[in-house]
């Protein structure tokens, strides 16, 4: 596939990468799916990123309004807000429609 003309060529993983930043969309859907709050480095692990990039990109969600920040001793629980739970739904739905 020719992206903006330019000649080079990109994979997509499937339809999804089209429309979706991977990482962030499947931390939102994997906070969404349990309903309770995870620490950053079993999130990571469960959308294949490193630690450092994970905290990145939850740093951005939580500036977004998407995520929350629990602080329990030494342990960062991350949940996602009202908002977070509604936008993981649209973007949860649209994948599905797109598979």
């Amino acid at each position: 596939m020719d992206i903006g003309g330019w000649g080079c060529f990109v994979k997509m993983k499937d339809n999804f990468d089209i429309f979706f930043r991977r990482k962030p969309a499947l931390m939102l859907i994997a906070l969404k799916k349990l309903s309770k709050a995870r620490y950053g480095s079993i999130l990571a692990k469960e959308v294949d990123c490193t630690y450092s990039h994970a905290v990145k990109i939850l740093q951005t969600l939580q500036e977004l309004g998407l995520v929350t920040f629990e602080k329990q001793g030494r342990i960062k629980l991350i949940k996602l807000t009202k908002k977070g739970i509604e936008i993981a739904d649209h973007i949860e739905n649209i994948r599905k429609y797109l598979n």
